[in-house]
This record gives C-alpha cells, structure tokens and sequence, in this order.
C-alpha cells in the first residue's frame, strides 16, 4: 500500500510541476513575491511546530516590517529572524548540486539568538533526550563521523530516488542523527527545502496543525525503521504546496 501510495503522489506531483514549468522562468515581480511568501511561510511554520507562539501575522510585521511584538520573548524573536537569515542563505545554494555538511553547519549558526544552548553552529558534545519516543539518539563523540558518512555515502545514495522523496529522506536521516543540541529540525527542514529548489520543486511546509501527525511519521521511521509513513507526508505537503502557488499564479 505504502509503495502504491507513493507512485500515486509522485505521479501528481509530476504532473503539477508540468504545469507550473508553463510559467517559468519566475522572473522580476513573480520571483520577488515567491520568495516572500515562502521566506514568511517557512519561517512561521518551522518555528511554530517548535512551540514559538508567534502568530503568522506577526512573524510578517517582524521579518517585513521589523517591528517586534510585545509579549514575545528574545528567544522567539530571534529564532525568527534568525530562520529568515538561514532561508535567505538557503536561495544562494540554488546553483549547487546537493547540500552540504559546512551548508548544514552555516544555517543552524544562523539560527543563533533562537538557540536554547548558544551552541549554534556546532555539533553537540552532550547527550540528547527527546520526549514522547524510546529512539536512543547517537552519543556525542559518534556525531563527526555520522554527518561526514550521511553526507559522503548515505546522500550520495538517494540520488536515484524522485527529488521529493530524497529531500524527505535527508529530512529524516538529519534528524535521527540529531547533530546539534537544538534546532535539529528546523536544520532538516531547511536542507529538505534546499534540495527542493535546487530540483525546482516547490518548498514544504509543515503546518502547525499536522504537527502531530508529522512527528508521530518521523518516530515510526526511527523506531520502527520505516519512513513511509514519513515520506507520504512530505509527498502530500509538496503536492499542497505545487497547487497553492499555481493558484496564486492563476490569481
């Protein structure tokens, strides 16, 4: 069913990037505005399933309008902000082929002041414990080598696979390997986003209302070692993502 079910979306997902190609290249006032829409979109989102209270209206006035909002604290001020600096960089890897381990190490330093730690930018040297799944997370020492290998053998090894279904993989590959002592998964969105991109495939966005849903699939694929549930999510996201920017062209 899980393999059915894939084929079914990809095949959608194919035939809707046909139809966005009709309007590439985004050029002037188009590409101007998808780059808005997704810098606050994927800023709102990624810091809200982290627990950020700021609303989306209110991450648009701070990241255009650089006005904060009272009642906010520094750590969610500048875990936005932050976020906006980190996609920004995300676009200047347009032109590259694949993400890499010094890619991965800029964007979560980007993060800086929405770090609970301060230790943006490095890999942890602590263990981690993750609440609500018995998945063991690698030790500390192990970390160097694991990023190196996930990104020496492990992603060269997706390249086969359709680029959604990579970026899903890298995603959950990022975050088993759980690399920093915070700010794992807003890292593993934005290398997800950056691959999709770089295929010319709209980013995705994890609402805050599939919060549940989106960490209940990433726990199986840890525990359980199966990712389809996983890859199904981001499979269906993409797809909502490919028809809300061909209705906003339309418009």
């Amino acid at each position: 069913m899980g393999i059915a079910k894939q084929e079914a979306q990809i095949k959608q997902i194919d035939a809707l990037h046909g139809q966005l190609a009709a309007y590439r290249p985004y050029e002037g006032d188009r590409l101007v505005q998808l780059r808005k829409y997704y810098r606050l979109g994927l800023t709102w989102t990624s810091n809200a399933i982290e627990g950020s209270s700021y609303t989306e209206s209110e991450t648009k006035i701070l990241l255009e309008d650089g006005i904060t909002v009272a009642g906010k604290t520094l750590r969610e001020t500048m875990a936005a902000l932050g976020h906006a600096k980190a996609y920004d960089y995300m676009f200047t890897l347009i032109g590259k082929k694949g993400v890499s381990e010094q890619d991965i190490l800029a964007m979560h330093g980007m993060l800086d002041g929405g770090m609970e730690t301060g230790t943006a930018g490095e890999y942890r040297t602590t263990a981690v414990f993750v609440t609500g799944t018995t998945f063991k997370f690698p030790p500390a020492g192990e970390i160097p080598v694991l990023m190196q290998t996930l990104f020496a053998q492990t992603m060269p090894g997706f390249a086969s696979l359709h680029p959604v279904v990579q970026s899903a993989k890298i995603h959950k590959e990022i975050v088993t390997v759980h690399p920093f002592s915070d700010g794992n998964g807003r890292v593993a969105r934005l290398a997800m986003n950056t691959l999709l991109i770089q295929h010319g495939y709209m980013p995705v966005q994890i609402y805050p209302v599939i919060r549940q849903d989106y960490i209940d699939s990433l726990r199986c694929a840890q525990t359980q070692g199966d990712d389809s549930d996983f890859i199904e999510l981001i499979l269906q996201q993409e797809i909502e993502s490919q028809k809300e920017i061909l209705r906003i062209i339309k418009e």
